[in-house]
């Protein structure tokens, strides 16, 4: 039998390894505690994977399921959403970054920003210690952060991109790619492999993700998983 990749199923192998601090659940499915987002994975598809996704605490954000193919609701559970995705690694030559670009190390004292912002452009589910996962930076003007891009998931061997979002009115100014670029270099000094996911049809992300040195490396499926009435 050949051995899954860690990136098959990369919620689980997160909450598995460099994460378990930040899971809830044990046995056959884990999930991220509330506070650092909705993301769970189970193990495999068996009986047992799906009664242990069922026992997990679930508020009405649900519980959000990155596979390579759609997840089957277990008993009492129902798909309230679902979406194509592409999961992108960049393990080969990346884009440098720019020495003069000016960006600050997000803290603590910057949470509460971080969140305001994610929630006002949706980058992808983002709650109170999201922003605990993994480095994040931005940039400021004025004080006033405009721009952000952190790591998320970490299964061994890899780091997860994410988070990355402008405030609308400083859009088209380069921003995302600058900061993606420096995450980038970061996570290849640890000697890391970085990768994102992708919304299929956000043609323009994927497109800058490959300027950027980033390849398709398989097909993925959003699934949110809620309680049945």
């Amino acid at each position: 039998m050949t051995a899954s990749h860690p990136l098959d199923r990369p919620v689980w192998n997160a909450l598995t390894s460099r994460q378990t601090d930040c899971a809830i659940g044990d046995g056959a499915a884990r999930r991220f505690a509330p506070d650092y987002g909705p993301l769970t994975g189970a193990r495999d598809a068996s009986p047992e994977g799906q009664a242990a996704l069922a026992a997990l605490p679930c508020d009405e954000t649900g519980l959000w399921l990155l596979e390579a193919e759609a997840v089957a609701p277990p008993p009492g559970m129902v798909v309230s959403h679902s979406a194509d995705c592409v999961q992108m690694v960049a393990d080969g030559p990346v884009a440098a970054p720019d020495p003069d670009f000016a960006f600050v190390d997000l803290t603590e004292a910057d949470a509460a920003e971080m969140l305001a912002l994610a929630t006002l452009t949706r980058p992808g589910p983002f709650a109170a210690r999201t922003g605990r996962l993994g480095a994040f930076i931005g940039v400021k003007q004025d004080g006033v952060l405009i721009a952000m891009a952190g790591e998320r998931m970490r299964p061994v061997g890899f780091t997860e991109i994410s988070g990355v979002c402008t405030l609308p009115d400083h859009r088209g100014k380069g921003l995302a790619g600058a900061l993606i670029r420096v995450g980038l270099a970061r996570i290849r000094a640890r000697g890391e492999i970085p990768f994102l996911h992708s919304y299929t049809s956000n043609s323009a992300a994927i497109g800058l993700y490959e300027s950027l040195g980033f390849r398709v490396r398989q097909a993925a499926v959003l699934t949110v998983l809620t309680r049945a009435g």
